[in-house]
């Protein structure tokens, strides 16, 4: 059977995002990609096209809803539906100690990681109960929603606030076959992790790189995960097969935490 499902992914111009958008094109799906970096997403758009995946792209700032809602217009322009919207873009913020965090760097990564997602499930509940024959949202939460990290009070809060949209989502649009859920990643060694070791570098004076091997000593499995390891996780709640799943925030790190 032909895949006719569509999906539009925020932040999807490079790292997770960006193998999410693969696995998903390598699926069937038709993707639409979005970013608020427009020269990241060129690229990435060309890149797709020479590989030949039915892809199309709309840049998007996550934190203004019209541009959530302007993303969806343009998908449903383009392919005359979407059946999944997953909230991937988001921002890891400061590196500091709770006392010495400032206004400006707890409403950075606030607007971003929860005003982001808040205001894409609210346009594309709105979509998909348009549609009437449900769909699926997807949320990017990680586990630093399931346990707070030391030093990254901003990001850990945020995270177990997607966590609780996910579960409020899940189970207002339950009556509307529209599942909701989260996706948790653990370590992965992409350009978010590349700049977590730098921060680490100025507030607990370790060197380059012993951060990211600090952290990662934990995974169970041995290794930092790919972005692969997350896509494959998102396709199938993307999937029909998932469509009694709902409410979920799940884990995907390698065994680092065990709940």
């Amino acid at each position: 059977m032909v895949n006719e499902r569509v999906a539009v992914i925020t932040g999807s111009a490079q790292g997770l995002g960006k193998g999410i958008a693969e696995k998903l094109s390598k699926e069937g799906f038709k993707v639409v990609i979005s970013d608020v970096n427009e020269e990241a997403l060129s690229s990435t758009l060309s890149e797709f096209k020479e590989k030949g995946y039915n892809v199309f792209a709309k840049a998007a700032d996550v934190t203004k809803i019209e541009d959530h809602d302007a993303l969806i217009e343009a998908a449903v322009e383009e392919y005359g539906k979407i059946d999944a919207y997953i909230n991937n873009a988001g921002v890891e913020g400061v590196v500091e100690k709770i006392e010495d965090i400032t206004e400006k760097d707890i409403d950075f990564v606030l607007d971003v990681n929860v005003k982001g997602v808040f205001y894409g499930i609210q346009a594309a509940a709105k979509q998909l109960k348009k549609q009437g024959k449900g769909g699926t949202i997807i949320n990017a939460a990680s586990i630093a929603g399931h346990e707070g990290f030391d030093f990254l009070a901003a990001y850990s809060a945020s995270k177990f606030a997607v966590r609780g949209l996910t579960q409020v989502a899940s189970k207002e649009f339950a009556k509307d076959n529209i599942t909701v859920n989260a996706y948790c990643p653990g370590i992965a060694a992409t350009g978010m992790w590349e700049r977590l070791d730098e921060k680490f570098m100025d507030v607990i004076g370790t060197k380059k790189g012993e951060a990211l091997e600090q952290y990662s000593s934990s995974i169970s499995l041995g290794r930092t995960q790919e972005p692969t390891d997350v896509a494959n996780l998102v396709a199938f709640l993307a999937s029909e097969d998932a469509g009694y799943i709902t409410g979920q925030a799940i884990i995907t790190d390698g065994g680092m935490l065990y709940r």
